[in-house]
């Protein structure tokens, strides 16, 4: 196991077997008949292991000397135990019958009863020697003396050893007792480090002369047994208890008598009283404070330092005990460590390393406050880091109100994922959501140590979860490759769950990366938006969206060059929208100047020289287009840009107010054309047209005069709509000669249609569209209001006065009549009930 190797299989019979006088195997006895069995039979205990093939010779050469070693060290170990147990109980006697010059009455007394002790089973022998003390601070092994793994007698004219100062120093004390730890791992029993049990001999001046060295192990019966019960440690118990002043039945007294029964038991038999004394005071103050300290002692021989740290027991994990192995490690220059840990119903669990350094180079000096300090922050925990970040980033009272909301609601995922400052951030978009089922907040962050192109994205969402299957389209058609996605489920202390969703991202349209925070702030504002309104439907999710990422335009100036390119289909341009996304998104730079055209023409608060100012930005247009080496994408983004001039008028910058006097935009979009001016129309075109878009419904009106009438369809020909509108109207004009100077017609298809076997839930959606629909006309149709023209609010108009607009029942619509009125009302329309013909109250056209 030491050298790492698989054990594959142990096989350990009890044999009885027959051997010749010089320990030559002769038979294996058969034990079935025990009365058959001849009595010069050896009872032995045999194994068989099995490791994984090693094909390195030199390999298993080496193995089997460790082996061989081992073994010589067990065979003598067990034969000279019986030696080495008598020999303590014969150096105890002659402590007792001829006690050292010059040590204490106690001293002497309880080195007997160890030893005692130690011989009573309370032991484990594997080695005795006796060593002389020289003039020159050496330690001369003693021929003859050498028993169980110390049995072979080396070449005894370079066996003496000098000692290290420190060691040379403890040698020279007048301490009856040595007790400490080997240098060496024991090879028998356990592979632990060896207790070392020394007992010095004196002249008749009380110095020391010589050694009688124990080498071996303490077993587990000794590391559970009352601290009462042994020998030394007894003593030095009572005299701890004695000095500090405690009744031993108070409850102080109590508490500190069990501090010392879970004290380490190795460190109690080899600390003085003096060090022990201030650390178990200590740690009797420390008891239920949920503080971590640390309490070091220094080997005396200058070997190791023995650390005692304690902490809060819902800190100790192994990442923590790992983490504080490291700082010591460094700190205390060790060259490797040991650790045991202790942990019961108390608030305080305890770790107790033992740090040894490089063999002769002697402890460094501490600062054991600082390193205390160190570990304390290693101990720290993500909760209490999220305390801190909250009382940085609120008042006391709110932060503590917020850390007993959430201490227990981020996920162990989370938590390995996000430092705490994170959390706080993330906290007050989820305070914002509180109690709103189903409401959503976003953030994307470019990470630190991003490279171009790569983003972070978290989705907040109250209630339910979101599936993977919704968000990754819409991510995609925003120009994202999502490479990796984490969920979170946050349940806070209220019992609020909120799911946070973490995205991976990176997209090669990204132009705003670093040093341009101002531009990152305004995109991540744009994204957020572009993503909400797709997610909650205001938006259509398709490949127009990657606008967004590639151009930083916000998803309704995307709308408006989706409408515009819905439009050019239903009139007759050839290209799929799939490849007029691409045309768009691969010239984005024309892209922004298209929009950039829009809003000087159509933003009633554009304070320049609108026409100049448009005619400059239609010049660069050109400019640009003649970099563009597809004849196809030349194609279509000429006709855009010739159609935003085509535009009369449209409501986009049109606001609606709710009850609570908000202001939003509308969820449509209407334009009105010249249709002389749109290129590729088919013939005859009209003389005004209407175009209205939403993702919910399409509509298209034609007149072919200033006064003129016709009905509404609700159509089903969503690809050729327009088309079917205009053979409708040439038909209408024809019979309208002899009513009103000329003829108009419309219709709408509802784009988002319900289950028609759902009666009236389709019906109520058509209803619903046809409204759309009305009002999308009415918001660019000026008004008679006392006589007088009132254009619409907020349209900026390129055109003369247009007041007449009527409607009429048509296929679908033929009972709708009187909700145009109604709609027309509402608006404060001149006409009223007469808008549309056919209603139960108004006029017939």
């Amino acid at each position: 196991s030491r050298q790492g190797r698989e054990l594959l299989e142990i096989v350990h019979p009890v044999l009885v077997v027959r051997r010749d006088i010089t320990g030559v195997f002769r038979e294996l006895v058969n034990t079935s008949k025990p009365k058959e069995c001849p009595s010069d039979g050896l009872v032995e205990s045999w194994m068989h292991l099995e490791i994984a093939a090693e094909p390195d010779a030199a390999e298993l050469g080496a193995l089997e000397g460790d082996l061989r070693r081992v073994l010589v060290d067990v065979r003598h170990a067990v034969e000279d135990w019986a030696k080495m147990r008598a020999t303590a109980v014969r150096i105890a006697r002659e402590l007792e019958h001829r006690p050292p010059h010059g040590i204490a009455q106690d001293a002497v007394d309880d080195a007997a009863e160890l030893l005692r002790w130690l011989a009573d089973d309370n032991f484990v022998f594997l080695g005795y020697r006796e060593y002389e003390l020289t003039d020159a601070d050496a330690l001369e092994p003693v021929a003859a003396t050498g028993l169980g793994i110390l049995r072979s007698d080396v070449d005894m004219a370079s066996a003496a050893r000098h000692l290290p100062p420190a060691a040379a120093a403890k040698a020279r004390e007048p301490e009856l007792l040595i007790l400490t730890k080997a240098d060496s791992r024991s090879t028998v029993h356990r592979p632990v480090y060896l207790d070392y049990i020394g007992v010095k001999a004196f002249d008749e001046n009380g110095v020391p002369t010589s050694e009688r060295r124990i080498l071996g192990l303490l077993p587990s019966g000794a590391y559970v047994d009352s601290v009462t019960t042994i020998p030394v440690v007894r003593r030095k118990v009572a005299e701890v208890m004695a000095r500090s002043g405690l009744s031993p039945s108070s409850h102080s007294g109590k508490d500190l008598l069990d501090i010392l029964e879970n004290y380490p038991r190795d460190e109690l038999l080899q600390i003085s009283v003096a060090e022990l004394l201030p650390i178990a005071l200590a740690v009797l103050h420390l008891r239920e404070r949920r503080q971590t300290r640390l309490f070091l002692r220094r080997d005396p021989y200058g070997r190791f330092f023995s650390a005692l740290v304690y902490l809060p027991r819902d800190r100790y994990t192994t990442n923590v005990r790992l983490a504080m192995q490291d700082i010591l490690t460094e700190a205390l220059g060790g060259v490797s460590v040991e650790y045991t840990a202790h942990s019961t119903e108390s608030i305080l669990a305890r770790l107790h390393f033992v740090v040894r350094t490089a063999k002769g180079q002697g402890l460094p000096e501490v600062d054991v406050a600082a390193l205390e300090a160190r570990l304390a922050r290693a101990a720290r925990n993500w909760s209490d880091d999220l305390h801190d970040e909250l009382l940085a980033a609120y008042d006391a009272g709110q932060a503590r109100k917020l850390h007993r909301k959430y201490v227990g609601a981020f996920s162990d995922g989370y938590k390995d994922d996000f430092p705490a400052v994170e959390a706080v951030v993330d906290i007050a978009r989820l305070e914002k959501l509180q109690g709103r089922d189903g409401a959503m907040d976003l953030a994307l962050r470019t990470p630190p140590g991003a490279g171009k192109g790569e983003r972070r994205f978290k989705i907040f969402r109250i209630g339910a979860p979101m599936t993977l299957s919704s968000i990754m389209p819409r991510l995609q058609h925003m120009g994202m490759t999502v490479t990796d996605e984490r969920p979170y489920e946050v349940e806070s202390r209220d019992g609020q769950r909120v799911w946070i969703y973490d995205f991976g991202l990176t997209s090669s349209l990204l132009a705003y990366e670093e040093p341009r925070p101002e531009l990152l702030a305004t995109y991540r504002a744009t994204f957020h938006d572009a993503f909400a309104a797709t997610w909650s439907g205001e938006a259509e999710d398709d490949g127009f969206n990657a606008l967004v990422t590639a151009g930083d335009i916000p998803w309704r100036l995307v709308a408006v060059l989706r409408a515009y390119a819905r439009y050019l289909r239903q009139g007759g341009l050839t290209f799929s929208q799939l490849y007029m996304e691409q045309a768009l998104v691969s010239n984005v730079e024309i892209a922004r100047l298209l929009v950039r055209r829009f809003e000087i023409r159509f933003d009633p608060s554009y304070a320049g020289d609108r026409a100049a100012d448009e005619e400059s930005v239609r010049q660069q247009i050109i400019e640009a287009l003649g970099e563009v080496k597809s004849l196809d994408e030349d194609r279509i983004l000429s006709a855009l840009s010739r159609i935003i001039h085509a535009t009369q008028r449209t409501n986009y910058y049109q606001s609606t107010v709710d009850d609570s006097g908000n202001k939003s935009s509308k969820g449509y979009i209407s334009f009105k054309f010249d249709p002389s001016q749109v290129p590729d129309l088919p013939e005859p075109r009209p003389a005004r047209e209407i175009w209205v878009y939403s993702p919910r419904v399409e509509g298209v009106h034609l007149r072919f005069g200033a006064v003129a009438r016709g009905g509404l369809r609700w159509s089903d020909r969503r690809e050729d709509l327009r088309t079917e509108i205009l053979g409708l109207v040439k038909a209408q004009t024809v019979k309208n000669t002899v009513i009103v100077p000329t003829g108009a017609k419309g219709g709408f298809v509802v784009r988002r249609p319900l289950d028609m076997t759902d009666r009236d839930a389709w019906q109520a959606e058509g209803i619903a569209c046809y409204r759309i629909f009305i009002g999308a006309l009415l918001d660019i149709t000026d008004n008679l209001v006392a006589g007088k023209v009132q254009p619409p609010e907020d349209v900026v108009r390129h055109d003369d006065d247009d007041t007449y607009l009527v409607v009429a029942a048509d296929k679908g619509t033929a009972t709708f009549s009187d909700i145009a009125n109604e709609v027309a009302i509402s608006y404060g329309f001149w006409l009223g009930d007469a808008f549309a013909s056919g209603g139960s109250v108004g006029y017939d056209h």
